[in-house]
């Protein structure tokens, strides 16, 4: 499936700083006097620095748990997996989002992306299901990306559930992202399958040998540093994987067959060469891309309640859309 139009790339007058809209920056000038103040959440053990997120004191702020969410089991690699299901309240479903949280695979949950999950399917129609993954370091690579493929294997079978399946999107933020593209790819080249209709990939590390942007970050905190990046890899990554295999990471896979995606990410997010080098290895290999570049944007700014974030999480709804009405045609 084509999408329509070309990506609008972006030219060196959106990353310039008086692209930076007054309110981004003082939003990330708070963002990072405050995450520089705080103690190196690298002192703490992994469980102690998921339990301080889950209480509020991580890098974004928290949501309550959606009151109508879900819980559906899917058949894991000996295990079940846990997925967090929300159905949209204000009308008729009109496919499913299959969702990866991120969280540089060490941390996070599904439950905390459900404002964003409810705005979603009250926007587009499209059941939200959220990948509840096992987390390194405690579950490695592979875990993660097999829980993930098993995941997508159990939405797109007919056995076991009645989430509709007549448009079917994937996406996740950061790791999440990440491991949405690992998933297409494994679908593609283990399963000879390819359900998915679009991605929404937001703000994804894709080469986990540390892109240009993310070696040249430094240690400003905003949101992340690139010793944070390398931190979360090690976790992750714990028997010597190659970082160049393209199930590890996935910019140096072949990309022909993949779905249309959105690609978002902000200029002031230490992945931003992540997502341009994917985005046009992308539309390379004859898949449709959007961009969604935006001057002075942190690090998933879209979880914090900015007139940027409103802006971009708009895009999403309205790609989404425009797939679903394709699909429809």
């Amino acid at each position: 499936m084509a999408y329509p139009g070309n990506p609008q790339w972006p030219g060196a007058e959106v990353f310039s700083e008086e692209a930076i809209a007054p309110e981004v920056r003082e939003h990330n000038a708070a963002i990072l006097d405050r995450l520089t103040k705080a103690p190196d959440i690298w002192r703490f053990s992994l469980p102690d620095i998921r339990t301080a997120r889950a209480a509020g004191r991580g890098s974004f702020p928290t949501c309550p748990p959606d009151p109508h969410a879900e819980i559906y089991m899917a058949d894991g690699p000996g295990h079940d997996i846990p997925l967090r299901v929300l159905h949209p309240r204000t009308r008729k479903a009109r496919g499913t989002y299959l969702h990866i949280h991120g969280g540089g695979w060490v941390m996070g949950t599904p439950s905390e992306n459900d404002d964003r999950m409810r705005r979603l399917a009250e926007n587009t129609g499209l059941v939200t299901v959220s990948v509840d993954y096992r987390l390194a370091p405690e579950h490695p690579y592979p875990a993660a990306a097999d829980d993930c493929e098993a995941a997508a294997l159990w939405l797109i079978s007919s056995m076991g559930h009645d989430i509709p399946r007549q448009f079917l999107a994937i996406g996740g933020e950061s790791a999440g992202a990440h491991l949405s593209a690992v998933t297409l790819l494994r679908l593609r080249d283990r399963h000879g399958l390819w359900p998915f209709h679009a991605a929404n990939l937001v703000a994804g590390c894709y080469d986990l040998g540390g892109s240009p942007s993310v070696r040249n970050w430094g240690s400003d905190k905003l949101i992340l540093s690139t010793r944070d990046v390398f931190k979360f890899t090690e976790n992750f990554l714990r028997r010597d994987e190659d970082t160049r295999d393209p199930d590890v990471s996935p910019l140096y896979a072949r990309l022909d067959r993949m779905p249309p995606a959105l690609f978002s990410c902000g200029t002031r997010d230490l992945l931003i060469d992540d997502t341009l080098m994917m985005a046009q290895r992308w539309h390379a290999a004859g898949n449709g891309v959007e961009l969604g570049i935006y001057p002075g944007g942190c690090h998933v700014f879209q979880g914090f309640p900015t007139a940027q974030a409103e802006e971009s999480l708009a895009q999403m709804d309205a790609f989404l859309n425009a797939m679903i009405d394709e699909i429809n045609r």
